[in-house]
């Protein structure tokens, strides 16, 4: 199981188009702490790319979410993804 995949399943379940969590509420969820660089916008950034290291992206994409690290806050936007 990779880290992040209770984010994943979490997200998976929620009905909601739009809702905010804390960091705290994120590391429950996960189990475990986020990291410091989880502060900065980037690694809550939303490119598909194939070849990105960043494994947290994967759980929130593939639960159909976009996130959005709102600045200052120590919390965090999902919001549903646009269907193409």
């Amino acid at each position: 199981m990779a880290k992040y995949d209770p984010l994943c399943r979490y997200l998976r379940r929620q009905r909601a188009a739009e809702f905010e969590l804390s960091f705290a509420d994120v590391e429950r969820v996960i189990g475990a702490m986020l990291p410091g660089s989880a502060a900065r916008p980037q690694w809550w950034a939303n490119v598909a790319d194939p070849d990105t290291t960043h494994v947290q992206r994967k759980a929130w994409g593939d639960a159909g979410y976009e996130a959005f690290l709102i600045a200052g806050k120590d919390r965090v936007r999902f919001k549903r993804a646009q269907q193409p």
